[in-house]
C-alpha cells in the first residue's frame, strides 16, 4: 500500500482539479457570454447546472463504488471529468456548455467521496490525521487560487483555457492512481434504494437549483422560491423514507455517532459561514475598493498561504490539545478571522490586509481539517462507503448556502443603507453575518466527549476513573464480565508479523 501522504496527494490532485475549476469558471463568465452572444446573467446556469449535477449524484457514489470497485470508479470519474472539461472548452453555445457541465458534475460527484473512500479504507487510524491534512488543502486553495488563475488564463489565452487546464492534471492523476493506489475488494451492496435515491436526488436538485438562481433573474419570478419549497418537502419525505428503509440511500443511523453527527451538522453551519469568504473578499476589493481582478485575486490568495502554513502545525496541535478543545478554541479564532473583513477600508495598507487574510485562512484551515478528520474518526470500515456519500452531500450544500447568505446580506445592507450600488459599508454587514454563523457552530462542540478522536489525534488523556454512569463505565463493566472476549479482541488488534 502506498504511503498515506502519497495516496492523499494523489486523491487531492483530483479534488484540486474540481475545486479549481469551480472557482476559475466564475472569472471567465463575462468573456464566455461575449463569445456566445448571451447576457452574462444567463451564463450563471453554467455554474448552477454543474452544482446541481454534482450534488444530486453524490448520494449514489457509495453504492456505485461498492458495486464496481472504488479504484475503477475513481479512474473512470477522473477520465470523464477530463473529457467533459475538453467538451466545455469546445462549446460554441450555451446549451452545449450546460450539457458538458452536467457531465462534469456527474464525474465530480464520483471523484470527491470515492477518492476519500479510497484514502480512508487503506490507512490506519493513526495515519488518518496526516492524510486528511493533505487532502483538505484543495478545499482551501482551489476557491482562492481559482479567480486569479482564471483571470490570468482568460486574459492571456481566452476563456477556453480555463477548462483545458484540467486535461494535464487529469492525465497525471490517471497515471498515479493506476500506479500507486491499491484496489479495494468489491462487495455486493444488494439492490439500490431506488425510491430513496429519487427522493434525495429530487430534493437536492430542487434545493440547489433554487438556491443558485434566487435573485439572479435566470428563472421567472417565484420559480426559485418554489423550487426551494419543493426541495424542502421532498427532503422531509426523503428523511422519513431513509429512516424506515433497511438499506437507505442516506444512512441516517450514522448520525448516532457523536463525532460524525457534529462534523456533519455543526460542521455544515461552520462551512456555511466560512463559505462566503472566497466570494466576499474579491467582491469587496473589486466592487467596493475599485481594484482590478488581478490585484484582488492575488491579495485574496493570502488565505491559501495561511492554509499552507497551518498544514505542518495541525497534527502536533491536535495531539497536544485534542479535537474538542481545538474545535472550541480555534472556532472562536476562525469566527474572529471572518469578522475581521468588516474592518477593511480602502485606506488599509496592503501588507496589513494580506496578513489578516492569511491568519483567517490559517484558522479556517485548522477547523476544516479537524472537522473532516473527526467525521470519520469513529466510523467502522463497513460504514465508510455510506459515510463518505453522506458527508460529501453535506459538504457540497454548505458552501452554496454560504454564497447565498453572503449575497442576501449584501442586498439587505444595500437596501437598508439606501445605496443604489454596493458600497464598502454594505460588506461590513455581510462579513459580520458570516462570522455570527461561524460562531453559532462552536457551542455544539461542548457536547462532544472529552476524548473524542483520541485514537486519531494520538492524544493521551490523564489517567483517572471514568465518570459515574458514563458509557466508559458501562464498557469497563462489560469487559470485566467477559475476559475471554477481551483476550480475543487484543489478539485481533495486535499487529500481524510476517
Amino acid at each position: 500500500m502506498a504511503d498515506a501522504r502519497v495516496t492523499a496527494m494523489i486523491v487531492a490532485s483530483a479534488l484540486f482539479m474540481q475545486n479549481l475549476d469551480s472557482a476559475a469558471v466564475v472569472t471567465a463568465l463575462p468573456s464566455m457570454a461575449r463569445d456566445m452572444g448571451e447576457e452574462p446573467t444567463r451564463l450563471g446556469v453554467a455554474i448552477t447546472s454543474y452544482l446541481v449535477a454534482l450534488t444530486v449524484f453524490i448520494p449514489v457514489s457509495g453504492y456505485i463504488a461498492d458495486r464496481f470497485g472504488a479504484k475503477r470508479v475513481f479512474l473512470v470519474a477522473i477520465a470523464l471529468f477530463g473529457a467533459a472539461s475538453m467538451a466545455c472548452g469546445l462549446s460554441n453555445s450555451l446549451i452545449e456548455l450546460v450539457i458538458a457541465r452536467v457531465v462534469q458534475g456527474m464525474a465530480g460527484a464520483m471523484m470527491v467521496p470515492v477518492g476519500r473512500l479510497l484514502l480512508l479504507s487503506g490507512i490506519r487510524k493513526d495515519e488518518m490525521l496526516t492524510a486528511m491534512t493533505w487532502l483538505t488543502m484543495p478545499a482551501m486553495i482551489g476557491p482562492i487560487s481559482g479567480p486569479p488563475l482564471g483571470g490570468v488564463l482568460t486574459d492571456l489565452f481566452g476563456w477556453r483555457s480555463v477548462f483545458w487546464i484540467n486535461l494535464p492534471v487529469a492525465v497525471i492523476g490517471l497515471v498515479m492512481v493506476a500506479w500507486k493506489i491499491e484496489p479495494l475488494p468489491r462487495t455486493d451492496p444488494g439492490p439500490p434504494d431506488v425510491k430513496g435515491l429519487a427522493l434525495v436526488g429530487g430534493a437536492l436538485a430542487a434545493l440547489m437549483a433554487g438556491i443558485e438562481t434566487v435573485g439572479r433573474g435566470i428563472f421567472p419570478t417565484g420559480w426559485p422560491e418554489g423550487l426551494i419549497a419543493l426541495g424542502a418537502v421532498l427532503g422531509v419525505w426523503a428523511v422519513r423514507h431513509c429512516r424506515a428503509a433497511p438499506k437507505p440511500a442516506l444512512d441516517l443511523g450514522l448520525l448516532k455517532i457523536p463525532s460524525f453527527r457534529y462534523s456533519t451538522m455543526a460542521g455544515s453551519l461552520f462551512r456555511s459561514g466560512a463559505g462566503g469568504i472566497p466570494f466576499l473578499v474579491p467582491m469587496l476589493l473589486q466592487v467596493g475598493f475599485g481594484w482590478s481582478a488581478t490585484e484582488a485575486g492575488f491579495v485574496a490568495f493570502a488565505t491559501a498561504i495561511g492554509a499552507f502554513l497551518m498544514k505542518p502545525l495541525t497534527r502536533p496541535i491536535l495531539r497536544r490539545f485534542g479535537f474538542r478543545t481545538v474545535i472550541l478554541g480555534n472556532g472562536v479564532l476562525a469566527a474572529l478571522g471572518v469578522a475581521s473583513g468588516a474592518m477593511f477600508t480602502a485606506d488599509w495598507p496592503i501588507p496589513a490586509m494580506f496578513l489578516v487574510l492569511a491568519l483567517g485562512g490559517l484558522f479556517r484551515s485548522m477547523q476544516f481539517t479537524a472537522l473532516n478528520t473527526l467525521a470519520f474518526a469513529d466510523t467502522s470500515r463497513a460504514q465508510l462507503s455510506a459515510a463518505t456519500s453522506f458527508y460529501g452531500t453535506a459538504q457540497q450544500l454548505a458552501p452554496a448556502l454560504g454564497v447565498v447568505l453572503a449575497t442576501a446580506s449584501l442586498e439587505l445592507a444595500r437596501h437598508v443603507n439606501g445605496d443604489a450600488v454596493l458600497r464598502p459599508a454594505d460588506f461590513t454587514a455581510a462579513f459580520l453575518v458570516a462570522a455570527l454563523v461561524v460562531a453559532a457552530s462552536i457551542p455544539f462542540a461542548l457536547g462532544l466527549p472529552r476524548d473524542v478522536g483520541s485514537e486519531v489525534s494520538g492524544r493521551k488523556l490523564p489517567p483517572g476513573p471514568p465518570p459515574s454512569g458514563s458509557a466508559a463505565t458501562a464498557e469497563a463493566a462489560n469487559i470485566a464480565a467477559r475476559p475471554e472476549a477481551l483476550a480475543s479482541e487484543i489478539v485481533e488488534a495486535s499487529p500481524k508479523r510476517p
